[in-house]
């Protein structure tokens, strides 16, 4: 047999290994405590400047005999005053908020990374990324400017072409999902509510359960927690839509609660 070819060279002609590269790493003192600080005062410095050459738009002192309209609240509130046109007080102002800020910050925890912890870019975290945008881009800042800029007075839509007439008026008659489809009986329309819910919350989990390397790689509970926040989450925006095309109030009429 033929003797082996010696590898002639030095550890600079060839690549690292992937051990090597894995463990290539910098200390985050000074070296990423630094570059954050540096930031930290650079934006400072221009929100300051900001604010000193810059006045606020503070409307006139408040008239309690003259009540604007539209009423707004602030607008980081508006979010939450654009929910109400679509849901009770109740869901609007405290079950979505909770359930959107709590599940934006359990995304780390529950969206695991089977090649570890540290990575941050799009490819290994498209779950989290997408998710986290949607929730926040959409979910938040797309409600703040809509009640911000085209919600005007009795809380009436109008595109931004369109003149705000005090006096516009918008008929509407609120249906219950499942009156949609026929049922009219008190009862059925309850059957028929927890069968669109039941069924909501089944679609997606069933599609991954059929797709059993996501469900190993995160494991059962992880893949619960996210699968029941991201379908609340999408749930959201199925019943705003409801509400627009079709004037949907209520999904779930119960003789004690209505969801």
């Amino acid at each position: 047999m033929a003797k082996e070819d010696k590898v002639v060279g030095t550890a600079e002609d060839f690549p690292r290994t992937s051990w090597e590269r894995v463990n290539d790493k910098i200390h985050v003192w000074p070296y990423l405590t630094r570059l954050e600080f540096m930031a930290a005062i650079i934006i400072t410095i221009l929100l300051t400047v900001w604010s000193i050459t810059i006045d606020a738009p503070l409307e006139e002192p408040a008239n309690p005999s003259v009540t604007p309209n539209p009423s707004k609240a602030p607008w980081y509130f508006l979010g939450l005053q654009e929910m109400l046109v679509y849901f009770d007080p109740w869901i609007a102002g405290v079950v979505m908020p909770v359930l959107i800020i709590v599940g934006l910050m359990a995304i780390p925890y529950i969206d695991v990374n089977p090649a570890g912890n540290g990575y941050y870019c799009f490819k290994e975290r498209r779950f989290a990324i997408l998710t986290f945008l949607f929730g926040f881009l959409v979910l938040w800042v797309l409600l703040v400017i809509e009640g911000t800029f085209l919600r005007g007075p009795g809380w009436n839509f109008f595109m931004p072409w369109e003149k705000w007439d005090p006096h516009k008026i918008v008929a509407l008659t609120n249906v219950n999902f499942p009156y949609l489809f026929g049922f009219r009986e008190y009862w059925a329309q309850a059957a028929f509510g927890l069968f669109s819910i039941a069924l909501w919350y089944a679609t997606i989990p069933a599609w991954y359960i059929w797709r059993r390397a996501t469900l190993v790689n995160v494991g059962f509970t992880r893949y619960a927690l996210k699968a029941f926040l991201f379908m609340t989450m999408m749930g959201m925006v199925a019943k705003m839509f409801l509400r627009i095309a079709f004037n949907v109030k209520y999904v779930l009429v119960l003789p004690w609660l209505n969801i």
